[in-house]
């Protein structure tokens, strides 16, 4: 196994130890280990990306566990913020929405030999979201900051991202299946 994919185990790990801190959490709670973990598997899904293609260490188990991994950590976390009260029901539905939908098309499209690789866009939609998890966790009870202000502009713009890019990989994949 090389070590973008063990990254990506990792990552994989760690979800379960960060549902725990997040257990006994309430509306009122500063989520500092929650908070400490989700940043450690957040590097982990930087590194392992770099790494794989900086050394030429892609592989197929890698294309199938970096995305597995990022939509269950996040999923998780947007999940679970509902619950504490810091992000609304409806942007977590949309967000969670549109990774059903790209990763149904993508496996659409796979199926008849169409390749559609993770956008610009949508690398940007991830660092939004990680950036609003984070600050989201940390609510405004950390530092001079109002994180829960913070928290919920990134996740807007992390939910804008979302639908522009999900609408793009539409687009995408309908002329790559129509043209098949």
């Amino acid at each position: 196994m090389n070590i973008p994919n063990a990254l990506s185990i990792l990552r994989i790990g760690l979800i379960p130890v960060f549902i725990l801190l997040l257990l006994p959490a309430g509306p009122e709670t500063v989520c500092a280990g929650a908070f400490a973990v989700f940043a450690v598997a957040s590097i982990t899904d930087f590194l392992d990306g770099y790494i794989a293609r900086s050394t030429n260490q892609v592989t197929k188990l890698g294309k199938l566990l970096d995305p597995v991994a990022d939509k269950i950590l996040t999923s998780a976390a947007l999940i679970f913020l509902v619950q504490l009260q810091r992000v609304e029901a409806w942007i977590v539905v949309a967000i969670i929405a549109r990774e059903f939908a790209v990763t149904g098309m993508r496996a659409m499209a796979s199926s008849e030999g169409i390749v559609m690789p993770a956008d610009r866009l949508g690398k940007h939609k991830m660092g939004a979201q990680i950036t609003a998890i984070l600050m989201l966790l940390l609510d405004n009870r950390f530092w001079i900051f109002d994180w829960h202000v913070l928290g919920t502009i990134a996740i807007w713009v992390s939910m804008i991202l979302a639908l522009i890019s999900g609408f793009q990989y539409g687009v995408r994949f309908a002329r790559g299946i129509g043209a098949s």
